[in-house]
């Protein structure tokens, strides 16, 4: 009896843990949806205040994220890097909040993302700046300048950003631009990487995703452009471009089985790449199948890729192929096995082991990430999202 009862109170420890909702938030491809709700307390005085916060015209406003990784990854593959990343990052933002007659929002905020390299010196300290305007109207979102990578409703996936690029490379240069209901959402990002100078090449991203979901099935795609120029007089570099299409249909299952998220859905990805220094075109045709399982504090995410190339210029220049370099392999399975060690509103902690497959051998990768945000406190409906979308 006694080995019961331990179960029964770690069981119910966990699950307070846990902030119930009854409907599936827009958060990208993978739900984060609860159907058991366990001992959810309302404050009705917190959420009181908040409203009468929210109802002024002007009001002051700040944010606080902090993001703390360790990634060590024991590849042995001929196009894979051995090494242990252990770093933070502190993104204080500030501003003000401008209500209009009509409802519209404007924000304007500015903070700095400073990242640390753990056992490094303030040589390793990398400084991004944080300075955008903001509008909100009802489900539409506009934000110009440098913008967080955390505010978009979708992840980047693996096979067009990098986690090292995600981990080092926090904001969107340019322009962000969103609409969001009930129905799904659509995005559009352009990120100018580079201003042409001698030293520095002109470089920008452009993409465009969405995704429509109707009861249990999913049906979305994207299209993205990455454009590297050269630098300007007298230096001299090919322009290369790297563009994809991709579309997909799946199913959320969530409702009908035990698990909190289960989530399935396969996708074509069509790639272009040319280099025009030599005229050269190459064309990447690949098929990846997605799955996403979630019960209590325990997940499993798997991603199976089977085609081309997908990076064929990566060997010429790496700024032109911006995906994880595992999909230049014909053949590739990554699996996540992760728990969730605290999870809310304002705090995603998680241990992940990743088991990748490249048609040859099987290489890992551990990853412990803690990510805090000071705005989770006003949004307890909702469940903070990590790196990674976990």
């Amino acid at each position: 009896m006694k080995r019961w009862r331990w179960i029964v109170m770690l069981w119910v420890l966990a699950t307070t843990q846990v902030v119930a909702a009854d409907s599936i938030a827009a958060d990208g491809f993978w739900t984060r949806y609860n159907k058991h709700p366990h001992m959810v307390a309302v404050d009705t005085t917190f959420a009181a205040k908040e409203a009468a916060r929210e109802a002024k015209k002007v009001r002051f406003i700040y944010n606080v994220d902090f993001t703390t990784y360790f990634d060590n990854r024991e590849y042995h593959a001929p196009y894979q890097t051995p090494q242990t990343i252990f770093n933070f990052r502190l993104s204080p933002e500030v501003g003000v909040r401008i209500r209009d007659g009509i409802g519209g929002k404007h924000e304007l905020i500015a903070g700095v993302s400073y990242t640390q390299r753990l056992g490094g010196n303030w040589k390793d300290v990398q400084f991004d700046p944080i300075a955008f305007y903001h509008f909100q109207y009802k489900g539409f979102d506009l934000g110009l300048g440098a913008i967080p990578y955390t505010r978009r409703i979708a992840p980047m996936p693996d096979w067009l950003m990098y986690d090292s690029l995600v981990y080092m490379h926090p904001n969107i240069q340019g322009a962000l631009l969103m609409y969001q209901d009930k129905r799904g959402y659509v995005e559009l990002m352009c990120d100018w990487r580079g201003a042409q100078t001698a030293e520095r090449r002109e470089m920008f991203r452009i993409m465009l995703d969405g995704q429509y979901r109707y009861k249990w099935l999913i049906i979305g795609g994207l299209a993205d452009l990455n454009h590297k120029a050269g630098f300007a007089e007298p230096n001299y570099e090919p322009v290369m471009d790297d563009a994809h299409l991709n579309a997909n249909i799946g199913a959320n299952v969530s409702s009908y089985t035990p698990f909190d998220s289960l989530t399935i859905r396969a996708g074509y990805i069509f790639g272009w790449e040319r280099d025009r220094g030599v005229n050269e075109n190459f064309y990447n045709h690949g098929l990846i199948i997605e799955l996403y399982a979630n019960w209590w504090f325990l997940g499993l995410k798997n991603t199976f890729y089977y085609g081309d190339n997908q990076q064929p210029l990566l060997p010429r220049n790496p700024d032109v192929a911006l995906g994880d370099p595992f999909y230049q392999a014909n053949l590739y399975n990554r699996t996540d096995i992760f728990a969730y060690l605290y999870r809310n509103s304002f705090v995603n902690f998680y241990f992940s082991w990743n088991m990748h497959y490249d048609g040859h051998s099987l290489q890992h990768q551990q990853q412990l990430i803690a990510r805090f945000n000071l705005n989770g406190i006003y949004h307890k409906d909702q469940l903070l999202r990590g790196l990674f979308d976990k």
